[in-house]
Protein backbone atom coordinates (compact mmCIF):
# COMPACT_ATOMS: atom_id res chain seq x y z
CA UNK A 1 0.00 0.00 0.00
CA UNK A 2 1.27 2.91 -0.92
CA UNK A 3 2.05 5.78 1.52
CA UNK A 4 0.23 9.16 2.08
CA UNK A 5 2.51 12.09 1.22
CA UNK A 6 2.10 16.16 1.84
CA UNK A 7 3.18 18.91 0.29
CA UNK A 8 5.87 20.82 2.54
CA UNK A 9 6.46 24.18 1.56
CA UNK A 10 9.64 25.44 2.79
CA UNK A 11 8.95 28.65 4.44
CA UNK A 12 12.94 29.73 6.03
CA UNK A 13 16.16 28.22 5.44
CA UNK A 14 18.98 28.89 7.77
CA UNK A 15 22.67 27.62 7.70
CA UNK A 16 23.62 27.78 11.71
CA UNK A 17 26.88 26.23 11.18
CA UNK A 18 29.17 27.26 7.97
CA UNK A 19 31.97 24.65 8.98
CA UNK A 20 30.09 21.50 9.08
CA UNK A 21 27.70 23.16 6.75
CA UNK A 22 24.63 22.31 8.73
CA UNK A 23 20.88 24.22 7.65
CA UNK A 24 17.82 24.89 9.82
CA UNK A 25 14.08 24.51 7.66
CA UNK A 26 10.91 25.79 8.76
CA UNK A 27 8.57 23.56 6.81
CA UNK A 28 4.44 24.19 6.12
CA UNK A 29 1.80 21.89 5.10
CA UNK A 30 -0.71 24.35 3.59
CA UNK A 31 -2.82 21.47 2.71
CA UNK A 32 -3.35 20.77 6.67
CA UNK A 33 -4.25 22.09 9.66
CA UNK A 34 -2.43 20.76 12.08
CA UNK A 35 0.14 17.63 11.48
CA UNK A 36 0.06 16.07 14.82
CA UNK A 37 3.55 14.25 16.06
CA UNK A 38 4.96 13.05 18.83
CA UNK A 39 8.12 14.93 19.91
CA UNK A 40 11.45 12.65 18.16
CA UNK A 41 9.50 11.56 15.14
CA UNK A 42 10.69 11.45 12.07
CA UNK A 43 9.70 12.48 8.41
CA UNK A 44 10.49 10.76 5.41
CA UNK A 45 11.65 13.33 2.55
CA UNK A 46 10.83 11.88 -1.24
CA UNK A 47 11.92 13.00 -4.72
CA UNK A 48 13.41 12.41 -8.14
CA UNK A 49 17.10 12.48 -8.20
CA UNK A 50 18.65 13.70 -12.22
CA UNK A 51 18.33 9.94 -13.51
CA UNK A 52 14.60 10.14 -12.71
CA UNK A 53 15.12 8.05 -9.68
CA UNK A 54 12.85 8.13 -6.57
CA UNK A 55 15.00 8.67 -3.72
CA UNK A 56 13.89 8.55 0.19
CA UNK A 57 15.40 9.93 2.99
CA UNK A 58 14.59 10.20 6.39
CA UNK A 59 15.23 13.11 8.74
CA UNK A 60 14.28 13.33 12.59
CA UNK A 61 11.88 16.22 13.04
CA UNK A 62 13.83 19.43 15.20
CA UNK A 63 10.88 20.88 16.80
CA UNK A 64 8.06 20.16 18.40
CA UNK A 65 4.30 19.81 17.26
CA UNK A 66 3.50 23.20 16.01
CA UNK A 67 -0.04 23.80 14.17
CA UNK A 68 1.09 22.51 10.55
CA UNK A 69 4.70 23.29 10.62
CA UNK A 70 7.94 21.25 11.66
CA UNK A 71 11.79 21.96 11.96
CA UNK A 72 14.63 20.25 9.79
CA UNK A 73 18.37 20.13 11.04
CA UNK A 74 20.13 18.76 8.07
CA UNK A 75 24.45 18.69 7.45
CA UNK A 76 25.04 18.72 3.51
CA UNK A 77 26.87 15.94 2.81
CA UNK A 78 29.56 15.62 -0.16
CA UNK A 79 27.90 13.46 -2.66
CA UNK A 80 24.64 12.98 -1.15
CA UNK A 81 21.68 13.91 -3.14
CA UNK A 82 19.03 14.89 -0.58
CA UNK A 83 21.04 17.16 1.81
CA UNK A 84 22.17 18.89 -1.13
CA UNK A 85 19.01 19.25 -2.63
CA UNK A 86 17.58 21.14 0.50
CA UNK A 87 20.33 23.05 1.21
CA UNK A 88 20.69 24.60 -2.24
CA UNK A 89 19.48 27.30 -3.21
CA UNK A 90 19.46 26.62 -6.67
CA UNK A 91 17.01 23.54 -5.73
CA UNK A 92 15.12 24.65 -3.05
CA UNK A 93 14.98 28.43 -2.38
CA UNK A 94 12.10 29.43 -0.01
CA UNK A 95 8.39 29.25 -1.22
CA UNK A 96 9.93 25.88 -3.03
CA UNK A 97 7.67 22.48 -1.97
CA UNK A 98 8.95 19.05 -0.71
CA UNK A 99 7.00 15.88 -0.49
CA UNK A 100 7.06 14.17 2.35
CA UNK A 101 4.90 11.46 4.56
CA UNK A 102 4.93 10.90 8.08
CA UNK A 103 5.67 11.07 11.07
CA UNK A 104 7.09 7.84 12.04
CA UNK A 105 9.12 6.04 14.70
CA UNK A 106 9.53 5.16 18.45
CA UNK A 107 12.54 7.73 19.42
CA UNK A 108 9.86 8.74 21.91
CA UNK A 109 9.66 10.27 25.65
CA UNK A 110 8.92 7.82 28.32
CA UNK A 111 5.33 8.48 29.64
CA UNK A 112 5.14 9.28 32.96
CA UNK A 113 8.31 12.16 32.32
CA UNK A 114 10.90 11.08 34.67
CA UNK A 115 14.70 12.32 34.89
CA UNK A 116 16.37 11.45 31.85
CA UNK A 117 19.28 12.56 30.42
CA UNK A 118 19.36 13.71 26.66
CA UNK A 119 22.68 12.73 24.64
CA UNK A 120 23.17 14.04 21.31
CA UNK A 121 26.45 14.56 18.66
CA UNK A 122 25.93 16.55 15.44
CA UNK A 123 22.12 16.25 14.08
CA UNK A 124 21.32 14.16 16.68
CA UNK A 125 20.23 17.43 18.27
CA UNK A 126 16.97 17.39 16.13
CA UNK A 127 14.80 15.10 18.36
CA UNK A 128 16.77 16.21 21.66
CA UNK A 129 15.39 20.17 20.04
CA UNK A 130 11.83 18.37 19.57
CA UNK A 131 11.68 16.76 23.11
CA UNK A 132 13.17 20.24 25.01
CA UNK A 133 10.68 22.34 22.90
CA UNK A 134 7.63 19.62 24.14
CA UNK A 135 9.10 19.86 27.69
CA UNK A 136 9.29 23.39 28.19
CA UNK A 137 7.09 25.10 25.36
CA UNK A 138 6.88 29.05 25.23
CA UNK A 139 3.71 29.37 25.83
CA UNK A 140 2.09 26.43 27.08
CA UNK A 141 1.95 25.00 31.01
CA UNK A 142 5.60 23.02 31.41
CA UNK A 143 5.39 19.32 31.16
CA UNK A 144 8.26 18.46 33.18
CA UNK A 145 6.94 17.41 36.16
CA UNK A 146 10.04 19.63 37.99
CA UNK A 147 12.03 16.47 36.62
CA UNK A 148 15.79 16.87 36.10
CA UNK A 149 16.55 17.25 33.17
CA UNK A 150 20.03 16.54 31.01
CA UNK A 151 21.56 17.55 27.63
CA UNK A 152 24.98 16.43 26.47
CA UNK A 153 25.92 18.13 23.16
CA UNK A 154 29.29 16.79 21.85
CA UNK A 155 30.81 17.99 18.58
CA UNK A 156 33.94 18.53 17.69
CA UNK A 157 34.47 22.48 17.23
CA UNK A 158 32.87 25.55 18.73
CA UNK A 159 31.77 26.67 15.84
CA UNK A 160 29.63 23.21 15.42
CA UNK A 161 27.48 23.73 18.46
CA UNK A 162 24.14 23.64 16.74
CA UNK A 163 21.31 25.81 18.62
CA UNK A 164 23.21 27.11 21.56
CA UNK A 165 21.74 29.85 22.15
CA UNK A 166 18.49 28.43 22.25
CA UNK A 167 19.13 25.75 24.91
CA UNK A 168 21.34 28.30 27.42
CA UNK A 169 18.18 30.53 26.90
CA UNK A 170 16.17 27.69 28.30
CA UNK A 171 18.94 26.52 30.88
CA UNK A 172 18.00 30.09 32.25
CA UNK A 173 14.46 30.18 32.36
CA UNK A 174 14.20 26.05 34.08
CA UNK A 175 16.36 25.55 36.74
CA UNK A 176 15.89 21.84 36.20
CA UNK A 177 16.75 22.03 32.69
CA UNK A 178 20.88 21.12 32.51
CA UNK A 179 23.13 22.09 29.47
CA UNK A 180 26.33 20.81 28.81
CA UNK A 181 28.68 21.37 26.01
CA UNK A 182 31.51 18.90 25.34
CA UNK A 183 34.26 19.29 22.57
CA UNK A 184 36.78 16.48 21.65
CA UNK A 185 38.34 18.64 19.24
CA UNK A 186 38.65 22.33 20.88
CA UNK A 187 40.38 25.25 20.50
CA UNK A 188 43.03 26.06 23.27
CA UNK A 189 40.99 29.05 24.78
CA UNK A 190 37.51 27.23 24.99
CA UNK A 191 36.63 27.77 28.52
CA UNK A 192 34.02 24.77 28.40
CA UNK A 193 33.90 21.00 28.98
CA UNK A 194 36.59 18.90 26.68
CA UNK A 195 36.15 15.09 25.53
CA UNK A 196 33.64 12.67 24.62
CA UNK A 197 30.07 12.57 26.11
CA UNK A 198 30.60 9.27 27.57
CA UNK A 199 32.45 11.04 30.40
CA UNK A 200 30.26 13.69 31.68
CA UNK A 201 26.83 11.07 31.54
CA UNK A 202 29.11 8.92 33.47
CA UNK A 203 29.08 11.75 36.30
CA UNK A 204 25.68 12.73 36.05
CA UNK A 205 24.92 9.04 36.72
CA UNK A 206 27.16 9.17 39.71
CA UNK A 207 26.06 12.88 40.90
CA UNK A 208 22.63 12.10 40.98
CA UNK A 209 22.99 8.81 42.81
CA UNK A 210 25.07 10.71 45.27
CA UNK A 211 22.65 13.37 45.63
CA UNK A 212 19.75 10.20 46.17
CA UNK A 213 21.56 8.64 48.32
CA UNK A 214 21.26 5.83 46.13
CA UNK A 215 24.29 3.32 45.24
CA UNK A 216 26.01 4.53 42.09
CA UNK A 217 25.06 0.70 40.03
CA UNK A 218 21.91 -0.02 40.35
CA UNK A 219 20.28 -3.25 41.22
CA UNK A 220 18.48 -5.46 38.86
CA UNK A 221 15.00 -5.07 38.26
CA UNK A 222 12.83 -7.22 40.22
CA UNK A 223 12.73 -10.60 37.93
CA UNK A 224 8.83 -11.19 39.33
CA UNK A 225 7.99 -8.01 37.00
CA UNK A 226 7.36 -8.99 33.26
CA UNK A 227 9.82 -7.14 30.93
CA UNK A 228 6.93 -5.08 29.39
CA UNK A 229 6.05 -3.73 32.61
CA UNK A 230 9.34 -2.52 33.93
CA UNK A 231 9.89 1.47 34.81
CA UNK A 232 12.27 3.24 35.80
CA UNK A 233 12.99 6.61 37.72
CA UNK A 234 15.35 7.56 34.99
CA UNK A 235 15.87 7.25 31.27
CA UNK A 236 18.78 7.56 28.62
CA UNK A 237 18.10 9.43 25.05
CA UNK A 238 20.60 8.94 22.76
CA UNK A 239 20.35 9.82 19.20
CA UNK A 240 23.95 10.25 16.87
CA UNK A 241 26.41 8.08 14.97
CA UNK A 242 26.51 4.44 15.41
CA UNK A 243 30.25 4.53 17.96
CA UNK A 244 29.05 7.61 20.43
CA UNK A 245 25.37 5.22 21.00
CA UNK A 246 27.45 2.18 21.48
CA UNK A 247 29.85 4.22 23.68
CA UNK A 248 27.13 5.68 25.91
CA UNK A 249 25.08 2.26 26.09
CA UNK A 250 28.37 0.84 27.03
CA UNK A 251 28.74 3.44 29.64
CA UNK A 252 25.63 3.25 31.09
CA UNK A 253 25.18 -0.29 31.12
CA UNK A 254 28.74 -0.46 33.64
CA UNK A 255 26.32 1.31 35.92
CA UNK A 256 23.49 -1.42 35.95
CA UNK A 257 21.38 0.14 33.69
CA UNK A 258 18.66 -1.86 31.98
CA UNK A 259 18.36 -2.28 28.67
CA UNK A 260 14.65 -0.76 28.45
CA UNK A 261 15.78 2.47 30.11
CA UNK A 262 18.19 3.04 27.28
CA UNK A 263 16.31 4.63 24.23
CA UNK A 264 18.45 5.35 21.06
CA UNK A 265 18.13 6.33 17.28
CA UNK A 266 21.13 5.74 15.32
CA UNK A 267 21.77 7.42 11.51
CA UNK A 268 24.86 5.83 10.17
Amino acid sequence: MARETFTARLENKTCISESSQCYHFDFVLDQLESFPFAAGQFISAVAEDATGKLQTRAYSIASASKENRFDLCVNRVEGGFFSNHLADLTYLPPGSTIQIHGPHGHFVLKQPVTDSIFIATGTGIAPMRGFAQWLFPENGPDRSNGKDIWLVYGTRHETEIYYQEEFEALAARHPNFHYLVTLSRAQPDWTGLRGYVQTYVAKIVEDRAARLGLPPIQPEPDPSIPKAELNFDIYAYICGLNNMVAGVRETLARYGWHRKQIVFERYD
